[in-house]
């Protein structure tokens, strides 16, 4: 019986939830976590202006990859029960790899996001859209093709999805006061 849409959406947000948490991981370790709180870009400039920002730091690179792999473990030793087995793309036998590549990835092309949202006058905090909403989710799945096949269909459910639960999710953490800004 092929399954629903609803199913096939749900799927990938099971299958992007390494790169989802990597993404929040800086926010969350920020207020816990004091060292590697260096700058990426160690406070330098290119033109008058930050390459990166001083929110990018060598901390939110570490937490970020390491939420990947362990949202990846996770996945993996939930593969064993039916559902989780039937909400998996793949048996996540290779969860560490496929962990790291989603997490760094995220917060790679999250940094690279920054670069041109430098280059572009834009302050941290400030609205980016599209790129706010999907450059961690785009950068997760770039780095894990090259080892994990993709359909076009897992690809692009991923990135709408992730578009609309990313602006959601903000939404609710500045009204939680998680968060200090809307986007």
């Amino acid at each position: 019986m092929p399954e629903s849409f609803a199913f096939f959406v749900l799927k990938c947000f099971y299958f992007m939830l390494p790169a989802y948490l990597s993404n929040m991981a800086p926010v969350f370790v920020k207020k816990i976590f004091n060292f590697m709180a260096v700058p990426l870009d160690f406070n330098k400039t290119m033109n008058g202006k930050p390459i990166l920002g001083e929110n990018k730091t060598f901390r939110g690179v570490f937490f970020g990859t390491l939420f990947g792999i362990l949202i990846a473990f996770l996945q993996y030793y939930l593969y064993q029960y039916g559902f989780y087995r039937n909400l998996s793309f793949f048996d996540y036998s290779n969860w560490l790899l496929f962990g790291f590549l989603m997490g760094f990835g995220a917060i790679i092309s999250d940094s690279i996001k920054s670069f041109f949202k430098r280059r572009a006058g834009v302050k941290p905090g400030d609205k980016f859209m599209p790129f706010d909403q999907v450059d961690f989710v785009i950068g997760g799945l770039v780095f894990i093709m090259p080892v994990f096949s993709l359909t076009w269909a897992i690809f692009l459910t991923s990135l709408l999805l992730s578009f609309l639960l990313h602006i959601l999710s903000v939404h609710v953490a500045f009204y939680l006061h998680i968060r200090d800004e809307k986007w």
